[in-house]
C-alpha cells in the first residue's frame, strides 16, 4: 500500500516564503513591509532552530491517534503497538479515550477489567501529586507542575514484552477548560510522557485533541487521524487535522479505514478535495478477521491479514529507522 499524495502544497514539504533580497540593507523607512518580512523570517528561523533542538530524537517517537468513535482507532493503536514491539521497540500505549477499551484490544484479559483503575479515578494519587483531591470544591490550591515521573512504574500495565499501557481516564471539558485536580494531573502526565526517551508513545484519544490543549504541543511528531469513507467522518477528520496543525504537530496523516473497494477510495478523495490539511492519505481495507477476533488484535498477527499488512506499511512510513 502506498500513500496517496495530494497536490504539492500538502505533500509534506515545507512551504517557503519568496526570498527577500538584500535583507541586511532594509530598514523601516526604506520599505516597512519588506523590513518587517525580513525580521519575521529571521524570527521564524530562530524559533525553528530552537524547536528542532527540543524535539525528541529517533529514539523517542510520539504519535497521537485520533478519530470519531467507532472508526477503529483503538484497533489501529493496538495493531501498531504489537507490530512495533515485534521489531524490538518499546511501546507505551496511552488510553485517553472515554471508552477505555485499548487494554482489551492489546490482549489484556476482559475478566480482569476491575484491576484497571484510570488515573482520573485515582483520588489518592491525584491528591498526592496535585495537593488536592477530586470533589474538594472551588478555591483549592493546586500544584500545576507536579512530579509525575513515577506514573508509569506505579500504574502502568505490563501487557507483554515491549508494551506497557497507561489508562488516563476522561478529561473534563467545561467551557474553556476545567482547572480541577483531575485535569491538572492528566495534563501533567501528558507533558511528562512526551519527554520519555527510548520508546514509542501511542496516544489513543477521541476525535479532536483539544481537550489536551497545548500540553501535547512540541512533543508529538505525528497526528494520525482515522476516518471512514463517508462525508460526516471525513468532515470530523479535517476539523481534527486543523486543530493538530494549530498545536504545531509537524506531520498530520489521514487514514481512511474500512474501505471495501475502489469506489470508497474515490469517494473519500472527492470529499477531501484538493485543499485538505493532511501530509498524506492512507487507506486500510475492510477485513472480516478484525470483526471476527475483536477486541483482541493478536490473532490478526498470526495469520494472513490484509488489514495488518496495510498497517505495517503505515508503521514503516511513520517510524524512521
Amino acid at each position: 500500500m502506498q500513500p496517496l499524495q495530494s497536490n504539492p502544497i500538502h505533500s509534506g514539504q515545507p512551504i517557503s516564503s519568496p526570498p527577500i533580497s538584500n535583507k541586511n540593507d532594509l530598514n523601516w523607512e526604506s520599505d516597512p513591509f519588506l523590513y518587517m518580512a525580513g525580521k519575521r523570517e529571521h524570527l521564524v528561523r530562530v524559533a525553528t532552530d530552537l524547536k528542532n533542538k527540543t524535539q525528541p530524537g529517533p529514539s523517542g517517537f510520539r504519535i497521537v491517534i485520533t478519530g470519531k468513535g467507532g472508526v477503529g482507532k483503538t484497533t489501529l493503536t493496538a495493531t501498531l503497538a504489537h507490530l512495533l514491539s515485534s521489531e524490538g521497540r518499546h511501546v507505551l500505549a496511552v488510553d485517553a479515550d472515554p471508552q477505555q477499551n485499548l487494554a482489551y484490544s492489546l490482549g489484556y484479559p476482559i475478566e480482569n477489567s476491575r484491576d484497571i483503575v484510570p488515573l482520573s479515578e485515582n483520588p489518592d494519587y491525584i491528591g498526592e501529586k496535585v495537593g488536592a483531591r477530586p470533589g474538594g470544591g472551588p478555591g483549592q490550591l493546586l500544584c500545576l507542575t507536579p512530579d509525575v515521573s513515577d506514573v508509569v512504574e506505579r500504574f502502568g500495565i505490563h501487557v507483554s514484552d515491549g508494551i506497557d499501557l497507561l489508562v488516563m481516564g476522561t478529561i473534563r471539558r467545561a467551557g474553556g477548560g476545567c482547572l480541577c485536580p483531575e485535569n491538572t494531573l492528566l495534563e501533567s502526565v501528558i507533558r511528562y510522557i512526551r519527554l520519555r526517551e527510548n520508546e514509542i508513545i501511542l496516544l489513543d484519544t477521541q476525535a479532536g485533541v483539544e481537550h489536551f490543549g497545548r500540553s501535547i504541543a512540541g512533543g508529538f511528531l505525528h497526528s494520525v487521524v482515522l476516518a471512514e469513507p463517508t462525508f460526516n467522518s471525513l468532515s470530523v477528520a479535517k476539523d481534527s487535522a486543523r486543530f493538530s496543525a494549530q498545536l504545531r504537530i509537524p506531520s498530520i496523516h489521514l487514514v481512511v479505514n474500512k474501505t471495501r473497494h475502489e469506489k470508497d477510495r474515490q469517494k473519500a478523495l472527492h470529499y477531501l478535495g484538493n485543499d485538505h490539511p493532511f501530509s498524506s492519505v492512507w487507506f486500510l481495507p475492510w477485513d472480516e478477521q478484525v470483526t471476527e477476533h475483536e477486541p483482541d488484535v493478536r490473532p490478526l498477527l498470526t495469520e494472513p491479514s490484509r488489514y495488518v499488512h496495510a498497517v505495517k506499511r503505515l508503521a514503516d512510513a511513520l517510524i524512521i529507522p
